[in-house]
């Protein structure tokens, strides 16, 4: 078999992990994903038009990038835009959540019945450590039940990749529930048990050659980890200091945690603030309030991961799944619009301080540099160092590539 070719022995997939992925393993890249469901304004964020009918009330400041003006409403992100770099010319066809997320978390519209893996489960088995009792894939979402996006919240996450690839999930609380062993049960009669089950466990799946026993087994494996990594999920555990810079909202608190996570030994965070951003109503309002609070957990995000000298080697990601209207709907909202949106990057593997593509003086069209999310996810996993191009060898199934198509990067925001 060709060395671009990664070999899956089943949908429980056990990749040979490319020499490319190997090197990058030795050097401990991760990624956290900040998810803006519901899609924020790209006017009121990265790509303000400050004096137009579309522009909305609030102005352009000044960054630290010359000639570079962003949302009034991201005072702090302004003062570091040298370190990150932004995209204002995202262009992409699904204009619905459903749709927009698939292909935004996935890179690739679906394919029915085969099911594409999650850009964290990608991540996660290339990079990640198996072995390791820290979740390497981890969903953070503040409101897990509270959010009508059914296709983001559930569903076949790893795809053919495999359970063992799937997010470990906390919401709602601050905690992973039932992961302590009670008090009644000793140690030893816990270990005892938990060898017992997995020696039968795994004779099962050898005879049977199931596929079920082996997802059973690798999420037995998994709470395992989790019981002896439990304090991670603890935000009260953290200093008050942090999450007092970060702020109160779940979702701050949450980008906290994602920043501890990835500290203590997971590849891939992916944090989400639920649909707050799909304003359809009062949108002026309403990202008076949202946009401040993304300003400041970015700016601490970023800080923070440069003062323990892990942004070099961490890339963050903020993005929804497309952007909004140039135009105010009947309820002073604006409503979805794919055709010209924005969204920012920084670490591992990006070039900081650049700007890529632009848009009209209105921002209705992009005039210059269109990505779509092949573009996209082919820059990602090159900065991660991960072979975009690497093809799924899937058996007696068709042929599926990481990313599909014959598209380059986006070499202007990749490093060397």
């Amino acid at each position: 078999m060709s060395s671009g070719v990664a070999s899956v022995a089943s949908f429980n997939a056990l990749f040979s992990v490319p020499a490319i992925a190997q090197e990058t393993k030795k050097q401990g890249k991760k990624c956290i994903l900040l998810w803006l469901c519901g899609a924020p304004s790209q006017f009121e964020t990265w790509d303000p038009k400050p004096g137009t009918i579309t522009g909305g009330p609030f102005g352009a400041i000044p960054t630290s990038i010359p000639g570079v003006q962003i949302s009034s409403l991201m005072p702090r992100c302004a003062t570091i835009m040298h370190k990150l770099s932004v995209i204002r010319s995202m262009s992409t066809e699904p204009s619905e959540h459903f749709q927009g997320i698939d292909v935004l978390t996935r890179g690739e519209q679906p394919r029915p019945p085969f099911t594409r893996p999650i850009l964290g489960s990608v991540v996660a088995e290339q990079l990640g450590q198996l072995d390791s009792p820290v979740p390497q894939f981890i969903l953070l979402d503040p409101c897990p039940e509270g959010n009508e996006f059914k296709s983001f919240k559930a569903g076949n996450w790893a795809g053919w990749l495999g359970a063992q690839y799937g997010p470990v999930r906390s919401g709602g609380e601050y905690a992973i529930p039932d992961i302590l062993r009670p008090e009644s049960l000793s140690q030893v009669d816990h270990e005892d048990r938990e060898a017992l089950r997995k020696f039968l466990s795994r004779k099962f799946e050898n005879d049977q050659k199931s596929q079920a026993a082996a997802g059973y087994n690798a999420a037995f494996d998994r709470v395992k980890g989790l019981m002896s990594c439990a304090p991670l999920f603890d935000l009260d555990k953290l200093p008050e200091e942090d999450r007092r810079r970060y702020g109160a909202g779940a979702f701050a608190q949450y980008a906290l945690q994602a920043r501890h996570l990835i500290e203590n030994g997971s590849t891939f965070v992916m944090v989400a603030n639920g649909m707050p951003w799909d304003n359809h109503v009062f949108q002026h309002e309403m990202h008076q309030m949202l946009v401040p609070e993304l300003d400041n957990i970015l700016y601490q995000l970023i800080s923070d991961l440069e003062k323990r000298g892990m942004l070099q080697d961490t890339l963050v990601i903020a993005m929804g799944e497309f952007g909004r209207t140039p135009w105010l709907n009947e309820a002073r909202g604006r409503d979805h619009y794919s055709k010209a949106w924005s969204m920012v990057m920084a670490g591992a593997g990006i070039r900081s301080g650049v700007v890529v593509g632009q848009t009209d003086s209105m921002g209705f069209e992009v005039t210059d540099k269109p990505i779509d999310n092949r573009r996209l996810f082919a820059t990602i996993f090159k900065a991660l160092g991960i072979d975009p191009k690497e093809q799924y060898d899937l058996p007696d199934l068709p042929t599926f590539h990481r990313v599909e198509g014959n598209v380059q990067p986006i070499e202007e925001l990749l490093v060397g």
